[in-house]
């Protein structure tokens, strides 16, 4: 019998990276459920969901992402980052699958100086990072042997993300101006739906919270003009500071993971973020 992994969030950046890899793996029946296959904010529809498919594996990667709309539209946000995420982990352990949720660096303040590790203490600045936070707590509560992969910046050629976006407005405009200092580091959708893969190929699964990045440390400018280049855009960037660009929330001043964790207990490769960056289908 094949195993089951089931993918929520299926038409994202990663549950999409998900559809590409599927082929990949033959000894995997994958069920990628979106909105409109399964409702997870729902509660007797998930628990029918998992009652109808014997599930092996649940990868969650729906999330509300909107990190300013999360300010105004709370009660959705809460919903999907940390109702749902009970609802999910709760089938998990009654079917004992395994559950892997994706989280977030916004669950760190932004005062660090060095790339935050597992351990570290979370204080989200925003509301959307808090639901987040709430979820990893929630999923912890309900599924105790569950695995929280926190990542960041992540893009790809799905979507919507900072990379499509420069792209477009590069195209567009003479002239753009991105924050630099805010630190952190891209992530390369592929490469994390790649290192869920290798963890639920493993010989032993270890639950526990991990973080996965691509490595490297950069600001958003600085990431914009590593775009720039790939693209051969003459659009002018211009580096600007956090205040000349005020949103509705407030985003944490350096978010960077420590990714040593995963990559010793997994032997999951850390790709550098300009070679990630460099192979995402939309250069």
């Amino acid at each position: 019998m094949k195993k089951k992994i089931l993918i929520t969030g299926a038409g994202g950046q990663v549950g999409s990276e998900f559809r590409e890899l599927a082929g990949k793996y033959e000894g995997f029946d994958f069920i990628f459920t979106t909105r409109d296959e399964l409702q997870i904010g729902d509660k007797t529809s998930v628990q029918k969901f998992f009652t109808e498919n014997k599930i092996d594996f649940c990868v969650n990667c729906a999330a509300y992402t909107a990190v300013d709309k999360s300010e105004i539209n709370r009660e959705e946000a809460k919903l999907i980052n940390v109702d749902a995420v009970g609802f999910l982990a709760e089938e998990c352990r009654r079917q004992k699958a395994t559950f892997i949720h994706l989280s977030t660096d916004y669950v760190f303040d932004g005062s660090g100086k060095a790339p935050y590790r597992t351990t570290d203490p979370v204080s989200p600045v925003n509301y959307y990072g808090q639901t987040k936070l709430l979820g990893e707590e929630t999923a912890l509560l309900k599924a105790p042997d569950c695995i929280i992969i926190r990542t960041s910046w992540v893009y790809s050629s799905y979507g919507n993300n900072f990379v499509k976006t420069m792209i477009r407005l590069m195209s567009e405009r003479d002239e753009i101006n991105v924050v630099n200092d805010q630190f952190g580091s891209p992530t390369n959708a592929k490469d994390l739906s790649e290192a869920i893969m290798k963890i639920i190929t493993s010989e032993k699964i270890m639950p526990g919270i991990f973080h996965f990045s691509n490595s490297g440390v950069i600001t958003w400018y600085e990431f914009a003009m590593e775009i720039k280049r790939l693209t051969g855009s003459i659009c002018k960037v211009n580096a600007i500071d956090t205040v000349s660009y005020p949103t509705p929330a407030k985003r944490p001043h350096y978010s960077a993971l420590d990714t040593s964790k995963i990559s010793s207990v997994y032997g999951i490769e850390i790709k550098p973020w300009k070679e990630s960056l460099s192979k995402c289908r939309l250069f």
